[in-house]
């Protein structure tokens, strides 16, 4: 499966961006969906999943009750709602697709370009 994440941009701090990935192919269904985002020389972290069905969704702690990720697997789209930014979320986001949700960057096994997040003070 490809993924082509879009989105990102420039925002000051307390506002909101929203992030898509949409893949190709007709088995996105078939896949749990992460985000990571990498900021400069550190390494590539998880932020959100959301399971195949979309029913169940994960969150590292400093996104809990900021961030909403979701998706719609008729649209073969993963998204990523993002409230209440702060300085400390610019980094490059990426979406990335494994059969069965997980929190670990390496167990991806497909992953979209990444989508440059600023988040001015």
């Amino acid at each position: 499966v490809q993924l082509q994440a879009s989105g990102g941009g420039l925002v000051q701090a307390g506002g909101s961006l929203g992030l898509s990935c949409t893949a190709s192919g007709r088995t996105f269904s078939r896949y749990g969906m992460g985000w990571f985002r990498q900021a400069p020389g550190k390494e590539r972290d998880f932020v959100a999943a959301v399971t195949k069905t979309g029913y169940t969704t994960y969150y590292e702690d400093s996104v809990k009750g900021r961030f909403t990720v979701s998706r719609e697997n008729t649209d073969n789209t993963a998204y990523l709602l993002m409230n209440n930014l702060k300085p400390e979320d610019t980094a490059v986001y990426y979406c990335a697709a494994r059969r069965y949700m997980s929190r670990v960057a390496s167990e991806y096994d497909y992953w979209g370009q990444g989508t440059q997040v600023t988040v001015s003070s």
